[in-house]
């Protein structure tokens, strides 16, 4: 069985383009049945710095050729516009990115801790999908394993930023103090908490909780001293704010140029910093363009991500270190499931040859006590066992996570392995 990854990140697509491909937290499960009409197995794992399809096939590269269709379908990209910015990984190669996205090393916020949940949290609605095959459950939950590991042994999540946090940063840096600028926080999700959380350590004693209703708004409003309101509201509310972070999951735009624009004629003179962290973006493009407004998205967070990087050198040597003895680990065990089928049917195989065998010449002999039956039973089967040992350890350790020596063996002794599939 092999394994496929195609996928676009932070690193080889902007937002533009991520935003197209992304899947959202009440998407995803719509997004695995229709995966499952491409694939028989799959997992969608998307974040705000990356859109992932993981799929196990006999044929690793109908499983890359099946995930391409996939997002582009999902996309309504052309091939050429998804293929300039995919990449593509099968084998050893799949599981090295999972277990690296896992422990927050191909993040932009080097060691965040949120992309832990979001791979578990992959994991646990493809397995409701019925879309998890035992290769694909034991390399997430390796995954996921690993990523607590270097958590625990490295100091690679020590005082760990957060996209979330981050923006906050970088308001900081486009208003200057947050205490005293009013802020609207767009998003009660997990996002909107932390980004929520953020402002007020740093001294924000202004902010507004807004979202698509107050309902979903208020306790978080409540739990940080601040105000919540509905969207219906937003506009009356940006007339007198300083800075707006957006980050729902909402697959449309919330702020648009009508809408930032209409708001500005009752403050033409008061700057509006508008921070959009959200994959698929909040707000248009064309925000950015009203005057008096500055708009920034998730890739200008990099710079201040760089900085993060640097500073963690040191820990990410020591989380890789960790993760090649974890991938060693999980392909021995990935070896041993390759060839589960193979070395079943060819025992199976070489024991009814010596079963018929057997009964041929008992046929011919003169009737045997049971004792002398049992006895030579005993030395046929020792016979066979003895000359498929060899065999069938060459066979686990040459398998190394592709088919291509057990389907040899496979093809050489014309084996059915179905039933041990």
């Amino acid at each position: 069985m092999q394994v496929s990854l195609v996928g676009v990140n932070h690193r080889t697509t902007p937002v533009s383009v991520r935003e197209k491909v992304a899947v959202g937290v009440e998407q995803l499960e719509d997004c695995l049945s229709r995966l499952h009409n491409y694939v028989p197995h799959g997992l969608i794992l998307s974040t705000c710095n990356r859109t992932e399809v993981y799929a196990t096939s006999r044929d690793g590269k109908l499983g890359v050729e099946a995930s391409i269709k996939f997002l582009k379908d999902h996309s309504n990209m052309s091939d050429v516009s998804l293929l300039r910015h995919v990449y593509i990984h099968q084998g050893q190669a799949v599981v090295e990115q999972l277990f690296q996205v896992a422990c927050g090393l191909d993040s932009m916020i080097i060691g965040e801790f949120e992309v832990l949940g979001q791979v578990n949290h992959a994991l646990e609605v493809a397995e409701g999908a019925g879309m998890v095959n035992p290769l694909l459950r034991n390399l997430f939950l390796s995954a996921i394993r690993t990523g607590r590991r270097v958590r625990v042994k490295t100091g690679i999540s020590k005082n760990a930023l957060s996209v979330s946090s981050v923006a906050v940063d970088l308001a900081e840096r486009a208003v200057g103090d947050l205490a005293g600028s009013k802020i609207i926080v767009i998003g009660a999700g997990e996002a909107g908490r932390l980004v929520a959380q953020a402002a007020k350590k740093r001294g924000a004693n202004q902010i507004v909780v807004a979202n698509r209703t107050r309902k979903r708004a208020a306790p978080l409003a409540k739990a940080l001293g601040a105000t919540a309101v509905d969207l219906k509201n937003l506009e009356s509310e940006l007339v007198t704010a300083h800075l707006v972070i957006t980050c729902t999951g909402a697959p449309y735009r919330i702020l648009d140029a009508g809408r930032v624009r209409e708001a500005m004629k009752a403050r033409p003179e008061l700057p509006l910093v508008i921070i959009d962290i959200a994959v698929p973006r909040n707000a248009e493009s064309s925000v950015g363009e009203i005057d008096n407004v500055f708009l920034y998205d998730i890739d200008d967070l990099t710079e201040l991500s760089n900085q993060n990087y640097q500073q963690r050198e040191g820990e990410i040597q020591a989380a890789l270190a960790i993760i090649a003895a974890e991938v060693d680990k999980f392909n021995s065990w990935w070896q041993a499931l390759e060839v589960r089928p193979i070395v079943g049917a060819l025992m199976k195989k070489a024991d009814d040859i010596r079963q018929e065998q057997l009964n041929k010449t008992l046929r011919k002999l003169p009737p045997l006590s049971d004792e002398e039956r049992e006895s030579l039973e005993a030395m046929t089967r020792s016979i066979v066992n003895k000359i498929l040992m060899e065999p069938i350890d060459h066979l686990k350790t040459k398998t190394n996570g592709n088919q291509d020596y057990a389907e040899l063996v496979s093809e050489l002794f014309q084996l059915n392995t179905e039933q041990w599939e």
